[in-house]
Order: structure tokens, then C-alpha cells, then sequence
């Protein structure tokens, strides 16, 4: 059978990938997956798509290909606020993604791969976090949210089931409930069990993604699927926008 991760982060040389569009999409059949590619599509990531020509250039090339066509988008950049209606369409879904956070009252944001600032603490970082995915769940129109529990890296060597409090998952979990937006099991940034069963018990859909970049990464959707199944999602239940459609197909 294949396997559709229809929210794989299979990315191409145009942004942080190695492998073109074919070469994706060849390796990615070989291992029984139905190819998707979202590369990331932000003016604040170094290898990315900035603005909205390289998108409409993305989309093109994508559109030769039999793919799903997606794009992840960051919360704290502009790009997915100005992306015309006509563009916004030819996306089979699109993903939004944490990698920073705004300081409440302010426009310093907290980046996931850059040093915390000092002085901010795992506790006040994490209910900055949960403040913005709320906001992240009414504003931004995107079908899913890539690698949930993903924090900044000095936060990563704590345990993710004691980083993340019960009413810290409750928040997240009922915030993309209310929206209507999947939660990712990622496979290069997995999420602990105990928020999975929480997102799975609430009633959101689970999403499967490889966030591949390379020939041996893209379209490894095994432990995604592997804990899917776990947690007794069946495989027919997990997203798909071809089968479940877009949030807002139409902005």
C-alpha cells in the first residue's frame, strides 16, 4: 500500500534540500509514499522562498510533477499575510511552523534555532510559546502545524513531558481543535506520546510528515506512522487534503 504523508516536508533545491524535483519524487515512490514537497516559504529562513515571485516560480515547477503542492509558512513572518488569493489557491495545503515567537507587547521574537534571550526562562518561554500558538490557531489560515512541540535548542535537552505541562498540551491541543488544523508527527522533531493521545482524544487530526532534505530523509514516514497507529488512529483517518480538503480554499 502507499502511504500518503500529504504534509511531508520534502524539500527541494529551492530552499535547503539536495534533490530536485524528479529526484524527490523518485526516491519518495521508492519507498511506497505518494510524493508531497513543502519547502519553507519565509523571508526570515536563510534557504527559503522570500517573497511572492519565488513562490509563483515554486509553484510552477511543482505543477509539473504529480505531487502534492505545499508550502511552510512561519508565524512570525509576513510573507503568508501578503500571499494573493490567485497564488494562495494553487496550494493542495499549506503548513505553518513556530520557528519564532513574539515577546508579548513587543516584535522580539524568540527564535527556535537561535540562543533564548537572557534571562527568559523554560516556564515564562513556554507560556509565551502557548500564547502565540493560540494566535497562530485563529490568524493564520493553514491546514497544518508543522513539528508541534518544537522549542528553541537549550530547551530541547529537557524532558518534552516535563517542558510541557498537561495544561500547556490542553492549550495547544484545544486551540488547533477549535481551527481545525492537524497536528504533524514529524520525523526529524517527533512529539512525546502523552500530547499525541491528548491531540488524538480531542478530536484533532493527525498529519504525517518526514521533514526530509535529503535522498535517504524525504518521504521516511515509518515512526510517524509507526506511532499513528499506537495511539489507534487508522491510516484512512490521518490527513489528506485531497480527501479532507483545504481550511480556507479560497482566501
Amino acid at each position: 500500500m502507499s502511504w500518503l504523508p500529504r504534509d511531508c516536508h520534502a524539500h527541494t533545491t529551492f530552499s535547503d534540500g539536495t534533490l530536485t524535483v524528479a529526484e524527490l519524487v523518485e526516491h519518495v515512490r521508492a519507498r511506497g509514499v505518494l510524493p508531497s514537497v513543502a519547502d519553507h516559504l519565509s523571508g526570515d529562513v536563510a534557504y527559503a522562498l522570500k517573497d511572492v515571485s519565488e513562490v509563483t516560480e515554486y509553484l510552477e515547477e511543482l505543477e509539473q510533477y504529480d505531487v502534492a503542492r505545499g508550502g511552510e509558512f512561519c508565524w512570525h513572518d509576513s510573507l503568508w499575510r501578503v500571499l494573493p488569493p490567485d497564488v494562495d489557491r494553487r496550494f493542495t495545503h499549506l503548513i505553518g511552523s513556530l520557528h519564532g515567537v513574539f515577546l508579548p507587547g513587543t516584535d522580539q521574537v524568540v527564535h527556535a534555532f537561535r540562543p533564548m534571550p537572557a534571562g527568559l526562562t523554560p516556564a515564562t518561554y513556554m507560556d509565551v510559546h502557548l500564547e502565540n500558538a493560540e494566535r497562530f490557531a485563529l490568524e493564520m489560515p493553514v491546514d497544518i502545524l508543522a513539528h508541534p512541540t518544537l522549542v528553541p535548542m537549550s530547551l530541547r535537552k529537557v524532558p518534552a513531558e516535563e517542558l510541557w505541562s498537561e495544561a500547556h498540551e490542553e492549550r495547544l491541543v484545544e486551540a488547533l481543535h477549535r481551527a481545525g488544523i492537524a497536528f504533524e508527527l514529524s520525523t526529524r522533531y517527533p512529539p512525546h506520546e502523552r500530547i499525541v493521545r491528548r491531540a488524538v482524544a480531542t478530536g484533532v487530526r493527525l498529519s504525517l510528515g518526514s521533514d526530509g532534505h535529503t535522498a535517504k530523509q524525504v518521504g521516511d514516514i515509518a515512526a510517524p506512522l509507526a506511532m499513528a497507529r499506537a495511539v489507534g488512529v487508522r491510516d484512512e483517518d490521518l490527513y489528506d487534503p485531497i480527501v479532507h480538503g483545504r481550511r480556507h480554499p479560497a482566501r
